[in-house]
């Protein structure tokens, strides 16, 4: 095994087994040339193979740290976030940051119950949520606080849906939004807008921010 493969091995091991979670430095390359007796240029190496594979992030003057890892989720499904975080082997926590009925909804037809959230995933943001749920179409949503399970959760364990329509875009997030997901002003973001149906009736529309470091939305299709 040449000491670039070693220094990679022991790196993935440690990220692997969770001894080393995501945002921890990596060990500055002097340091990992002295604990392996070799050059600056197979540390190097060794480092962009491991960035490349998208398990550490380079920063510039600031060195290499554990990647947050990619979730991907299928454009055709409607995903329960909390299943999708917990997936990756990151703690899932929902904060409510809103609960009202709307005084308007847009499509959805009043009287209709607002959600606002922050959806987190090891211990930092991942999504924004914006929720409207028509409550003729959910009665038992009026009694439930969502302080403690998203309201997306809840809904697909509660009311089965039987059409959807997702619309996705590339957009800046705003201070506010920048600012909630830890993100520099204008810094990229993914946005998710879905409505869906149950026997022709509006369920819910959800507007959903995820950081555009952090999901990737994938499909695939047979004929």
């Amino acid at each position: 095994m040449t000491v670039e493969a070693r220094i990679r091995g022991d790196i993935e091991a440690r990220i692997h087994s969770g001894e080393w979670k995501p945002g921890h430095r990596i060990p500055f390359e002097h340091e990992l040339v002295a604990a392996y007796g070799c050059s600056r240029a197979t540390v190097s190496k060794a480092l962009s193979g491991l960035a490349k594979d998208g398990l550490i992030e380079r920063r510039r003057k600031a060195g290499s740290f554990v990647a947050h890892p990619q979730v991907h989720s299928a454009v055709l499904e409607v995903p329960d976030l909390a299943q999708v975080i917990a997936a990756r082997g990151e703690d899932y926590r929902w904060h409510l940051t809103d609960r009202r009925l709307a005084d308007r909804a847009g499509d959805v037809p009043l009287p209709a119950l607002l959600v606002d959230g922050v959806h987190c995933g090891g211990g930092e943001p991942f999504a924004l949520e914006h929720r409207l749920i028509a409550l003729a179409a959910v009665l038992d949503a009026e009694h439930e606080t969502f302080a403690d399970e998203a309201p997306g959760t809840w809904l697909l364990h509660h009311v089965p849906w039987t059409a959807a329509r997702h619309r996705i875009r590339a957009v800046e997030a705003t201070a506010t939004e920048a600012k909630a997901l830890g993100l520099r002003p204008r810094g990229a973001c993914l946005e998710l807008e879905r409505t869906t149906w149950r026997a022709g009736q509006i369920v819910t529309h959800v507007r959903q921010l995820f950081r555009g470091d952090r999901y990737d939305l994938v499909a695939e299709f047979r004929p």
